[in-house]
């Protein structure tokens, strides 16, 4: 009887430990057992310094990409404008 509720518990202890492991905790303790961490846990100065720099890019080339289709959409408008004036659509 014993055997069966070891074999129970280790089942029901399988989910529960992947559920540990994904969980920000799980992550922490990763970073801790690999080293990564500072003295106080987060990245180094310089590393905190590098990601906040490509973070800023990021929302840089965010902001390019935006008004770069806007600009796209106003040239198309633009020659639109300029076609030859004398051709028209035909009505159905």
């Amino acid at each position: 009887m014993w055997v069966l509720a070891v074999i129970l518990i280790v089942a029901l202890m399988i989910p529960v430990a992947a559920i540990l492991v994904d969980s920000p905790l799980g992550r922490s303790v990763a970073r801790r057992l690999e080293g990564g961490g500072g003295a106080g846990g987060g990245p180094a100065p310089e590393l905190r310094d590098l990601q906040r720099k490509v973070e800023v890019l990021e929302t840089e080339i965010e902001d390019l990409n935006r008004t770069l289709a806007g600009m796209r959409d106003e040239l198309q408008f633009v020659q639109r404008l300029l076609e030859d004036p004398h051709k028209k659509k035909p009505t159905a």
